[in-house]
């Protein structure tokens, strides 16, 4: 095994046991949104009833509605009959229900075919209230605290004390003749207020409640509040069940690829670390795996340091004409080699065609020939006249 490999290894345990041990030690959160959905453990999810859907309705099927009532339903309406294919109770537990007017229209029209449309929420859309006769009132209270009850004598060991959740929203106004009042709700030192009303609808039949909290998965496994649970269920008759999903398709959360892993904790973290674990292993690729390359550095020009030297040496010797002879030798050589110049002979025709091909002013460099033609044929040689040809040669090389 690779040195790289076990560091690898040992980063990845690491990483794992830190996970873990954040993971045991951080207390357990609950999360109280209401969100009433059917797929949630939450306080205040629906799991638990609509799991026991089949047991409180053993002759029934439970359908989940991902659509409007008025798709679903106006979808099952046979127009050669001018009957519905289907029946059954429609259920809406929601704190707020909202849904359009056609929707409505057709609740109204599939329970006048001798259904049930059973809706537990503290907003009844005022279409219906108008449409059945019926008003509804919230006086607010600091205390949560209520006890629910029946009118039915029978039911009269379902009756339970709430502590959490309960919202003094209640029935104020109904019409007497028609509507029959079936539960009621009362808070400490506080009248009592009906909570659950029934009213016919041509054959069928509408049940209206607004304590939905009761029905949600903190109830339902608290004490003995499932009782009032199953109290307000068995007015629902025993056949299928049309279950109005929060789960409505277009809106789902479950539209996720990952929605299953992200929901659960365990293949969560998975995840996560997975992620993590390929995020280390790039960081430590990114480096090359090749062997350090040295860096060697080019040996350094000494030609000029070389001339320097020289060139100091011939002048603390006085030797200027072999100063003068070299820097001329030199310049010539260069006029060779960068503008391809014949340097046999000087004369006029030469300054011309040098000028013409280095850019410089003919009398510059007619001025820079005739000493070079001067000094060639000098004999004695002064210390001015090394700094005449090097100033000329400089001022030849110089840009302007």
């Amino acid at each position: 095994m690779s040195k790289t490999l076990k560091i690898y290894i040992g980063v990845l345990v690491v990483i794992i046991i830190v996970a873990m041990s954040i993971e045991s030690s951080k207390p357990v959160t609950i999360d109280w949104t209401e969100t009433y959905n059917e797929r949630h453990t939450k306080p205040y999810g629906l799991k638990i009833l609509h799991k026991e859907f089949s047991n409180l309705f053993d002759k029934a099927s439970v359908k989940n509605i991902r659509n409007t009532p008025y798709e679903y339903f106006n979808a099952k309406y046979d127009w050669d009959t001018y009957k519905y294919t289907v029946e059954g109770s429609y259920i809406s537990i929601n704190p707020y229900y909202y849904t359009d007017e056609s929707s409505l229209n057709e609740l109204l029209d599939f329970a006048s075919e001798g259904n049930t449309i059973f809706m537990s929420t503290h907003e009844i859309p005022r279409y219906i209230q108008d449409s059945l006769g019926f008003r509804t009132k919230y006086d607010y209270k600091l205390s949560t605290e209520a006890e629910l009850g029946f009118s039915n004598y029978n039911l009269k060991h379902n009756v339970i004390s709430f502590e959490k959740g309960i919202k003094n929203i209640y029935f104020s106004e109904i019409d007497t003749l028609t509507t029959i009042p079936l539960g009621y709700q009362k808070f400490s030192n506080d009248s009592i207020y009906t909570n659950f009303i029934k009213i016919p609808v041509g054959d069928g039949t509408f049940l209206l409640h607004t304590q939905p909290v009761v029905f949600t998965n903190f109830h339902l496994l608290k004490d003995e509040h499932y009782k009032y649970a199953e109290g307000v269920l068995g007015y629902i008759p025993n056949k299928d069940i049309y279950f109005d999903s929060q789960n409505k398709y277009g809106v789902d959360e479950s539209n996720s690829p990952l929605r299953f892993i992200l929901s659960e904790p365990a293949l969560r973290w998975a995840w996560f670390l997975s992620l993590l674990t390929l995020l280390v292993f790039i960081l430590f690729n990114v480096k090359r795996k090749q062997r350090i390359v040295k860096i060697i550095n080019p040996l350094e020009n000494t030609t000029v340091d070389f001339a320097k030297t020289i060139g100091n040496l011939f002048y603390e010797t006085k030797d200027h004409e072999n100063v003068v002879r070299k820097k001329i030798t030199y310049f010539l050589e260069h006029l060779r080699n960068e503008y391809l110049m014949n340097t046999q002979a000087l004369d006029e025709r030469f300054v011309k065609r040098l000028a013409l091909k280095s850019g410089k002013k003919q009398e510059d460099i007619f001025e820079l020939i005739s000493l070079i033609i001067k000094l060639k044929k000098k004999v004695h040689f002064q210390e001015q006249d090394v700094l005449n040809i090097t100033k000329a040669i400089e001022r030849f090389h110089k840009k302007e």
